[in-house]
Formats: C-alpha cells, sequence, structure tokens
C-alpha cells in the first residue's frame, strides 16, 4: 500500500478518480436536493456549492490528466535513453 501512496502518479490519479466520481454521482441524482423541502438559504449554499465544485471539477480533472501524460512521458523517454545509452556503451 505505501508503494502505491508514494507513486508519482498517486496525487493525479487520485484527483482524476475524485472528479469523474464527482460528476457520475451528479449524473444519478445531484439535483435531488431541489426536490426536498429545505430553507432557501440551505438550497442557495448549497447550489453556489454545486456550482464551484462544477466549474471547477473539469479544470482539476483536465490539469490531472496532463500531469498524468507528462509524468508518463518523461519516464518512457528517460527509460528509451537509458537503453540508448546502454548500447552505446557497450
Amino acid at each position: 500500500m505505501m508503494t502505491v501512496v508514494t507513486n508519482e502518479y498517486f496525487p493525479a490519479a487520485a484527483v482524476l478518480f475524485g472528479v469523474v466520481l464527482f460528476w457520475t454521482v451528479a449524473f444519478f441524482g445531484g439535483l435531488s436536493l431541489l426536490s426536498t423541502n429545505q430553507p432557501p438559504i440551505a438550497t442557495l449554499t448549497w447550489l453556489l456549492f454545486v456550482y464551484a465544485a462544477a466549474v471547477l471539477s473539469p479544470l482539476a480533472g483536465l490539469l490531472a490528466m496532463v500531469d498524468l501524460v507528462r509524468r508518463w512521458w518523461r519516464n518512457r523517454s528517460a527509460r528509451a535513453a537509458g537503453r540508448v545509452a546502454g548500447t552505446k556503451s557497450a
């Protein structure tokens, strides 16, 4: 478990998982709060929170995907350079 948490991909993968989970839950019943009898300030607060999450979560997901691809590409390039450097020195 510690290897997973200390993995360089873990933070971005966790953010991406959170964004996907948020949108999945939102898709399957995010508007259910509007059908209940809540005080107007509670409904307004909830709607502002959901609006902020809806605006910021795609940005967080995009940044997480870019980070994952960047790390994967960097590691792939480093492995390829190591193989090329290893064959030249042999």
